[in-house]
């Protein structure tokens, strides 16, 4: 009999034990997952992308590891609207928003986001600087407690990012410039919001524990103003960006497609050079001094990232780095992002994950979306997969993305097969304007929902970007195809930068036409 007792009594004891520690022990099929996101990050990449000019030590590693993405594209130029599609999974349009000023779970939808999916299977969420953009499109939470395990945490210097800060070179006060090389020893608390992002990064990944993690963190640079360390100018000289390319409006251009890059205009340093709005060029000098500054920003950054990736397990981590959108360095005759040209949409997307075979090819061209990005990731880490929407009413589902996974592009370069599924690559942008010429109020780079007249549909596929601009109306969220403000077509086999507009040509004019009756498909 007390045997007996005995037995029950240890059974008792292991089923608390086990009870205890479920919570904590990490199921062995279940990997953690990094997702870096650098702010307004063209693919300025030496390895696979192939930018000889770029210094990034940090991030070849990880391509080289991985897979890259060669025609990856987001779906607005513009920090809150494509973050919140990338995070929800689902386009502008859905969520509704196109400004930084509304929040989609009380304009659209509540809708499920990536990190609240992992989440909701177990996994501790933390997000660390610039994931959601922070203020009212986020709730001014970043969405916690619904996407995060505990709130972001958010740089102390973040305050300082556009104040005048910057030692004019010329008069040695303080200014609000754009080229804003610094020491830190002069700066606020002697620090940079990018070097604490990654400290506050370091310092979670060395207190997690067993339980599996999503964590995001959200890098600052290289979005303006170009407030970095000053060492990293000199592995930039100037002298290597002397060749300027094609800087002036494509031919053909309608003007409603123009960015008149405001937010540059608006810095002390820029506007010492009485350079005419909306069109008139920036001189040749400071051109070559603003790519200088950008790609030491990016340099700066990858070192933040190659000192974070030292303290990750990558044997059990799926590790994904991409950007919010593109920022055009000249291209057009442009320094921004605000429009729906490869400059502005085009980012890098590169992926690592432990568990996939070395590549074949780690290269894939394939047209694909910064949105397929949610379906990806959960499927890398073998969560139920998550439906895809309904195309005509993709608003009404909770949980759903309008996305589609990668990873079967990924296990066809990783094994040298594999089945298509028979998804169509092709990557949707859009863009809004209140009217048909750059304007400086209301603010065409940046227009506010009550102001947006016009919004700009674009489809690019492995050979064509096609852009039709059309009236918008923004108390409905209606388009009408019925009033086409400006049309573009640019062949990316003969021109990859998009320098001729070719919508006026005859012998194209069957290809507009497919073309368009696609994109007013998609977008009806």
């Amino acid at each position: 009999m007390w045997r007996c007792k005995v037995r029950l009594l240890l059974s008792l004891l292991c089923l608390t034990f086990l009870i205890s520690t479920t919570a904590t022990q990490r199921p062995p099929d279940q990997p953690n997952v990094l997702l870096i996101i650098l702010d307004d990050f063209r693919p300025v990449i030496n390895y696979g992308y192939g930018d000889g000019n770029a210094i990034t030590v940090n991030i070849d590693r990880l391509v080289q590891q991985g897979f890259f993405f060669q025609n990856a594209f987001a779906q607005q130029a513009l920090c809150a609207p494509s973050r919140n599609s990338m995070l929800t999974g689902r386009r502008p349009d859905t969520v509704r928003l196109y400004d930084f000023y509304s929040y989609w779970r009380h304009t659209s939808g509540n809708y499920t986001t990536l990190p609240q999916y992992f989440k909701q299977h177990g996994y501790r969420t933390h997000s660390v600087g610039k994931v959601f953009h922070p203020g009212a499109s986020s709730n001014f939470t970043d969405d916690f407690p619904l996407s995060w395990s505990e709130p972001t945490f958010h740089p102390l210097t973040d305050e300082y990012s556009n104040a005048a800060v910057c030692i004019d070179p010329a008069d040695g006060r303080l200014k609000r410039n754009l080229l804003c090389p610094v020491r830190l020893e002069t700066q606020p608390l002697h620090t940079l919001p990018d070097i604490e992002s990654t400290e506050e990064a370091k310092r979670f990944l060395s207190t997690v524990g067993r339980q599996p993690y999503f964590l995001a963190v959200g890098y600052r640079k290289p979005h303006i103003p170009f407030r970095i360390p000053a060492k990293y100018l000199g592995l930039h000289p100037v002298a290597k960006f002397a060749t300027l390319d094609l800087d002036y409006p494509p031919y053909g251009l309608p003007t409603v497609a123009w960015s008149s890059y405001l937010d540059v205009r608006n810095r002390d340093d820029f506007r010492q050079l009485n350079v005419s709005f909306p069109f008139g060029p920036v001189p040749d000098d400071f051109k070559l001094r603003i790519r200088q500054h950008y790609y030491a920003a990016v340099t700066f950054v990858d070192e933040l990232i190659g000192e974070l990736l030292q303290e990750v397990d990558l044997s059990r981590t799926i590790v994904a780095l991409t950007s919010d959108h593109g920022w055009a360095l000249g291209e057009h005759g442009e320094w921004a992002k605000y429009s729906n040209y490869d400059a502005a949409v085009r980012i890098p997307l590169v992926i690592r994950a432990p568990d996939m075979q070395t590549p074949h090819q780690q290269k894939i061209d394939n047209v694909v979306e910064l949105l397929d990005l949610y379906s990806t990731l959960v499927d890398l880490a073998g969560l139920p997969p998550v439906p895809r929407c309904d195309e005509q009413r993709p608003h009404k589902a909770t949980t759903c993305t309008e996305g589609k996974s990668l990873v079967p592009l990924m296990q066809r370069n990783s094994t040298g097969h594999g089945e298509n599924d028979g998804d169509e690559w092709i990557a949707y942008s859009q863009y809004p304007r209140p009217g048909t010429y750059p304007s400086l109020f209301p603010n065409s780079d940046e227009p506010k929902l009550r102001h947006i007249k016009i919004m700009g549909y674009s489809m690019r596929t492995d050979r064509f970007r096609y852009t039709a601009w059309i009236k918008f109306n923004p108390d409905y969220f209606k388009r009408d195809w019925s009033t086409i403000y400006g049309e573009e077509l640019y062949d990316h086999w003969i021109d990859p930068q998009e320098n001729m507009n070719l919508i006026d040509r005859a012998p194209l004019a069957t290809v507009k036409d497919a073309l368009r009756a696609k994109l007013q498909e998609k977008f009806p």
